[in-house]
């Protein structure tokens, strides 16, 4: 009798390991393993020696089908688990006040998701803010493209634009982690964009008046002290907040709009046609409209203001905000190349009357 309960215990841990079940399962099968292969042991007193073989027999025929079953459910499980992404998108109503954005976007929003792994896997799926993610993930490689591999890097421009769209990404990528997350990329994704603007200005300003130093270095210093008050000002915990929507577009058009001065400026000194050929003034502006653009449209929040659940995944104003961002980013790169090269040339180089 030994030697077949022996045997059967064998066979058991053999359909165990060809099934690869784990433990955990098993024990999830328990009360059906003892449904099934239990009753012969809890009868030994009762049955007889032939009555106790087949028993074993029929628990040792019905555990393989129970186990396949119950690994295939597993299976299915898990398959459907790593297909659906383990969530799902949900609507604006039901997600906590510190996800809590934009209004106007109805669905599509994920929930929160205290994983890394899972906000990254998030970039592969429609939601929200997959837009927001891939513009500027895409655009900061296409940055990094342009400046090493094909024209001379220009430190600031490179620096500024790829650390704005890199904080950018990643804000957007693990803002639903957690409240705490959220806040502190938030603040990096601020001060990456006054950084943008801040680069943005240098090289222009730089090669602009390369011939006047004093009013360069005076311009240079305020659009910097400028920059580093409103990186100071994006530390603030409320600076993120839905409320301060319209303070947070305002500061960073302000220090944008600091360049009308000296625009002006060279414009008057150099006049207008030159300004805007040789000088790439006409590059600038459009530039600047670009980003003047695109904060105005992400601070009033249209056009889905006017088209509430219709612009949740494509079309919202953030997502145009950061496309502008990266058109104009551009567009910066190719007038500061094209007054660069203007300005190592011949005709760009500097007299001792023009040296101010």
């Amino acid at each position: 009798m030994s030697g077949r309960n022996g045997s059967a215990s064998d066979a058991d841990c053999r359909i165990s390991e060809d099934c690869n079940v784990p433990d955990a399962e098993l024990m999830e099968l328990g009360p059906l393993l003892e449904e099934g292969g239990g009753r012969p042991a809890a009868s030994a007193g009762v049955h007889s020696e032939e009555e106790e073989e087949e028993d074993d027999e029929v628990g040792e025929v019905l555990t393989l089908p129970l186990q396949a079953h119950h690994a295939m459910e597993k299976m299915e499980e898990f398959v459907h688990k790593v297909w659906e992404g383990r969530w799902r998108v949900i609507p604006f109503h039901v997600l906590p006040e510190w996800l809590k954005d934009n209004d106007y976007l109805l669905h599509g929003h994920r929930p929160p998701m205290p994983s890394f792994r899972a906000c990254f896997g998030s970039i592969f799926r429609i939601h929200t803010e997959t837009g927001n993610i891939w513009t500027h993930l895409l655009g900061e490689n296409r940055t990094l493209y342009l400046h090493i591999l094909i024209l001379q890097p220009d430190i600031s421009g490179l620096f500024s634009s790829v650390l704005c769209l890199s904080f950018s990404w990643l804000f957007h990528t693990v803002y639903c982690h957690s409240e705490k997350v959220s806040r502190t990329f938030s603040k990096l994704d601020y001060s990456g964009i006054a950084l943008l603007i801040m680069g943005s200005f240098v090289p222009w300003l730089y090669y602009s008046f390369y011939c006047s130093p004093q009013p360069r270095l005076i311009y240079l210093t305020i659009v910097c002290v400028l920059g580093i008050a409103a990186i100071i000002v994006a530390q603030w915990d409320r600076f993120s907040t839905p409320r301060h929507r319209p303070t947070r577009a305002g500061v960073f058009m302000g220090l944008g709009l600091s360049g009308i001065v000296p625009t002006m400026h060279f414009t008057i000194e150099e006049g207008f046609v030159k300004a805007t050929t040789v000088g790439q003034m006409g590059w600038f502006y459009l530039m600047g409209a670009m980003y003047i653009t695109g904060a105005g449209l992400y601070a009033a929040r249209i056009p889905e203001r006017y088209f509430p659940g219709k612009c949740d995944i494509w079309f919202h104003s953030h997502q145009i905000f950061h496309v502008l961002v990266v058109a104009a980013a551009f567009i910066h790169f190719y007038g500061v190349s094209n007054l660069q090269e203007f300005r190592y040339g011949l005709e760009g180089g500097c007299t001792d009357d023009t040296l101010l």
